[in-house]
Parts: structure tokens; sequence; C-alpha cells
């Protein structure tokens, strides 16, 4: 068996750590385990699933990239644990720290994965730039979720995509279901706008505050749904209520049904500053949920184009909000069999990722 070490801040429900469940859920634990070195010191939602699963968490120190106190303790940790062949890094760009310390401890096969098509302008961008540009000199595999992400951090050097891969038939549309949820929290007629996303800038949820204080003025009969968590969710809750739509604006926080929550939405908003491919545009798009999305989102995570509007970042507010709200009357549809045909089903993508993982691992133990 082939165990492979993933690299990650925590294993929290974030896109990233959803997309690594999928695909965990779906291998053969009889030829290849996941385990995971996370950089908190908490367990996370997923940490108990992980151990069920028969992997491994351990924790170290939160990322400094300059720090040789950090490096240290991961050399140390890789030469105590020479059972990994395989390093799988989620670091985004900050990736070649760990990537770097792997070399150096002899670790043969060392995965650099980009989840994302850019990252937020603020005093820590240079650090991030310089640190990304580096990624390939470490990286013997590149993996990205799709094209725009593998261009943006990978610059040129040949990388292999990955799909975000779902259990697409656990996100088929029911009626009777979409009822039932409505009703666990009081809703009735009213319009239900979703999202599904942590509460980080990234995911421009004071734009999605505006847009809805602008559907409040066109119709009263209207709920949001806000599904995620994170350190910025209390400044949004804050917002919320300085903008007296308390009454009209559900935050669930982290949930593990999100499948069951998209069916009690009417239509599904992602103005994103920027993105991967996204997991929960696939999840909306398989459960026929209509999409209003940013034009910084990717064109690749379009799977039903009829499902699906782009606006852009620029335009008013009040124009996303005709929009959500023409598209708030359609007709949910199946669409499970796109997404499958796309490549977006798990069943198939596990299996390929995993022969990867196996041959490269067998490979190494066999020198």
């Amino acid at each position: 068996m082939v165990r492979v070490l993933h690299v990650v801040t925590y294993m929290g429900r974030g896109g990233l750590e959803t997309m690594l469940m999928n695909y965990y859920r779906h291998i053969d634990h009889t030829k290849v385990q996941f385990d995971f070195l996370v950089h908190r010191d908490f367990e996370a939602d997923y940490d108990k699933e992980i151990l069920e699963l028969g992997g491994r968490v351990y924790h170290i120190s939160r990322l400094i990239p300059w720090s040789q106190k950090y490096r240290k303790e991961l050399k140390m940790f890789f030469r105590n644990h020479p059972e990994y062949k395989i390093v799988h890094v989620h670091q985004d760009c900050l990736s070649a720290v760990a990537l770097q310390c792997a070399k150096e401890c002899g670790i043969p096969v060392r995965i650099a994965h980009s989840h994302s098509s850019g990252a937020v302008k603020n005093l820590k961008y240079p650090i991030k730039m310089y640190y990304m540009r580096k990624i390939p000199l470490y990286a013997t595999k590149l993996f990205a979720c799709g094209k725009q992400a593998g261009d943006w951090m990978f610059s040129g050097k040949k990388y292999e995509i990955i799909k975000n891969a779902i259990e697409a038939e656990k996100y088929q549309y029911s009626a009777a279901l979409a009822e039932e949820v409505r009703s666990e929290f009081g809703m009735t007629d009213e319009i239900v706008i979703g999202h599904v996303g942590n509460f980080t800038p990234a995911k421009n949820h004071i734009f999605m505050l505006e847009i809805f204080q602008k559907i409040q003025k066109k119709e009263c009969q209207i709920k949001m749904i806000f599904v995620g968590g994170g350190e910025g969710i209390n400044n949004i809750r804050k917002k919320v209520y300085e903008m007296g739509m308390q009454d009209q604006i559900i935050f669930t926080g982290r949930r593990s049904d999100v499948n069951r929550l998209m069916q009690a939405m009417d239509v599904f908003i992602f103005p994103s500053l920027y993105e991967g491919v996204p997991v929960t545009m696939i999840e909306a798009q398989a459960a026929g949920l209509p999409c209003v999305i940013s034009d910084h989102v990717p064109d690749e995570c379009i799977i039903t184009k009829d499902l699906v509007i782009k606006k852009r970042l620029d335009e008013p507010s009040d124009k996303w909000a005709e929009d959500i709200l023409q598209l708030a009357q359609k007709s949910r549809t199946q669409h499970m069999e796109e997404i499958k045909k796309a490549g977006y089903d798990i069943e198939d993508a596990a299996k390929q990722l995993e022969e990867f993982y196996f041959q490269n691992g067998e490979k190494q133990w066999h020198y």
C-alpha cells in the first residue's frame, strides 16, 4: 500500500478540503492511503472521518515561509517519516517551502497543486509571488484544478488537470426534499438566494449584501442563505445588522449537508474576485440550480450553459439583482448526466488519481 502525505493548512470544510475528501472516500484504501500534515493545533471538521478511513493527521507549527525554525521542524518530520515517497502540497503560493524541504530530505515525488487563479493584493502579495515563482524548481509534478489556475501558478510549465469531482448523484434535485429543508428554516413561498463558501475576501460577501439590498427593494418575499464559516463571518454578520437585513439572511455555519441545503435554494450567486474551479459551482449545477457568477470565475466551471449567467464585477448591484430575480423563476431541471460527461463525477476521477499515486509510489519502493 502507498501512503500519500497531503500538506494542508487544516482540514476544515473549504473547497480544496472537500475535494480531497471526495477523492479520499472513493480511492481503494488497500492500494492507497491518505495522511495529512496540518498547520493548526485544533481538531478540524474532517479529522474524525480521516481517522475512521484509516488516515493519520499530524500537526505542525503555522507556516512562516522565512522561518528557519519552521523549516527545521518540517525537515525533522520528513526525516522521521521515511514511509512517505509522495508528498502532495496544497498551500497555494507558499507551496514552495514544503516542496523545497521535501526535496532536501530526499522525497522523490513532490506534487504542487494549484486550486486558485489569483491572490488578494495586500501586503503579503509580493511575498506570495516570490515563493510562487519557485514552485516549479522543487516540484516533480504539477497539478491544477483547471487551466486558469494552472496557467496562473505555473507560468508556462507543463501541468496536469485534476478535476474537482463530486458525488453527482447526491445533488439531484428533489421537490420533496426542497420543501423539507425550507420547512426546517421556516421558509415557505419566499425566493431563496444561496451562496456556499468560506468568509474570505475573495468570495466578495459585501457585494452580495449590496445585491441583496437591491433585490429587497424589488421583492419583499425574499431570503438569503450563507453556508460556510471562516474568520470573516463576524464582520459580515455585523454588516447585515447595520443594513437591517438580519431577518432575511440566514447564516448556517459550516455544514456537512450542502447537497440538502442546495435543494431549498432558487438561485445561486457567486461574485468571486478570483477562483480556481470552485467545487460549489459544480455542486450547484449538479443540483440544477440557476447560477449568477462573476466574470472572474473561470469558464471551465460552466458545465450546464443554460443554468449559468456571467456578470461583470464592475456592473452595478441593481443589474445583478435584476438577473438574479429573473433566474429565480426558472424551473429546476436534472443535469447529473452533463456533470458526469464533463468528467466531474468522483467515481471515474478517483480511479485516475489512485492509479497515479499507486504507480509512482510502487516505483519508488522498488528503487
